[in-house]
This record gives structure tokens, sequence and C-alpha cells, in this order.
């Protein structure tokens, strides 16, 4: 399933913040990794995205993460969720942790640039 990400980074806050085009609001906010929250909606969608400490978090530099080529992939099973972020089109990060946050089994890429 593809959705159109809108993302921004501030780089003073050293915060990264995604939300899916469309989605209003959260009904829930889960830590995916150390420092990634994954805001999901009443579906247990993935809806938002917020890094604070984003360039430590990413261990990568405030200039990378300016870019607004921003992809980001969700992968869920019913035990796992894999999370990952390229921009533009170099992987910046990956992790994968127990899905113990009820979302369903998806497939799921928020683009920048669809």
């Amino acid at each position: 399933m593809k959705k159109r990400l809108i993302s921004s980074y501030d780089e003073e806050n050293d915060t990264f913040v995604g939300k899916v085009d469309g989605e209003n609001g959260y009904c829930a906010d889960y830590g995916i990794s150390e420092g990634i929250y994954l805001g999901v909606n009443d579906s247990h969608l993935p809806a938002t995205i917020i890094i604070p400490n984003a360039s430590k978090v990413f261990n990568t530099s405030k200039t990378i993460l300016e870019s607004a080529d921003v992809k980001i992939g969700i992968v869920c099973d019913e035990t796992f969720l894999k999370f990952s972020m390229c921009v533009e089109d170099l992987k910046i990060f990956s992790s994968k942790c127990r899905n113990n946050f009820n979302i369903p089994k998806i497939n799921y890429l928020m683009d920048s640039n669809i």
C-alpha cells in the first residue's frame, strides 16, 4: 500500500515529523525503536512518525534530513514490525521490533514523491 508522505525537519530542534497526507491526528502513539514514535489511526494503520533528536537517532547529518525526498517503509506481520527510512534513495535507518501494537499485516510505503 502506498501513501503520500508529508515530511518536515526542524534543524534547530533536530526533529523529523512525517504525516500521511489526508490523516488528521492519531489514536495511539508507540515507541517502535529508540527515539522513533509511530502514531496510528483508529484502524491501527500508520499515520505519523515523530523522531526527536533525529540526526542522533539516524547517525546522520542534519543536512541530509532536510531533503524533501523521503521514503518510509513499514512492514508488519503478526509477530514483527520492520521500519526503514530512505532519503534520496539512500537507506539511512532500519529496525525491527515485536508487533505489540495491533498493527495489521501490511506492507506500507510512505513516499514524499507520489
